[in-house]
């Protein structure tokens, strides 16, 4: 089964035998990935029953919660790395979400859609209207997206906050792109920090 692009980039850049915590996992696809490929001890916190019920099937430790809520409760440094992969901007306090994968994990791993893509604007700027795309599927009224962030956004956030960045990729479809000009072109975004 291969991976999602954005998922994909995060399997390969996780080190091997790593202890890692996926949060908003769903159906552990990432998780099996790094367990089957990189011998990674990998936990997942998911808030959809249906996704944590796939995931434990197969044969993944996955427990069902909130990140808003629950990160809370994990020590801190237990993990090697906290994945975030297209949750940011489904969590109601993502900057306080984002301090805790960094309490929690010595690395975090963060992706996300970059809503400033050029579609986006030309959506907005020649329809009026919010965007459905292949990637941002579901209608304004529908979408678990609540907080539209950009490249730029996410660079200012983790500059403003301390946090340091080892790595960064961006994607125009499935295929890479480059860094310069990614607010604009990248459609989706993945940061690797650190503190």
């Amino acid at each position: 089964m291969s991976l999602r692009p954005d998922l994909a980039i995060i399997a390969a850049n996780v080190a091997a035998g790593s202890r890692v915590l996926d949060v908003g996992c769903g159906d552990g696809a990432l998780m099996a990935a790094l367990r089957d490929t990189r011998q990674v001890d990998a936990r997942g916190l998911e808030l959809d029953a249906g996704d944590v019920a796939a995931a434990v099937g197969r044969g993944l430790s996955v427990v069902q919660g909130d990140a808003d809520t629950d990160l809370a409760d994990y020590p801190d440094n237990s993990f090697d790395y906290a994945i975030l992969s297209q949750t940011l901007q489904t969590t109601r306090h993502p900057d306080l979400v984002l301090e805790n994968l960094l309490r929690i994990g010595k690395h975090a791993f963060v992706s996300f859609p970059n809503f400033a893509h050029w579609r986006v604007r030309a959506s907005l700027l020649f329809g009026g209207r919010m965007p459905v795309t292949r990637l941002l599927p579901i209608a304004w009224y529908a979408t678990p997206n609540i907080h539209h962030v950009t490249v730029d956004d996410f660079r200012a956030l983790v500059q403003e906050r301390g946090i340091g960045i080892e790595g960064s990729w961006f994607l125009s479809g499935d295929q890479s792109c480059g860094s310069a000009m990614a607010n604009l072109f990248a459609e989706h975004a993945v940061f690797l920090l650190r503190r």
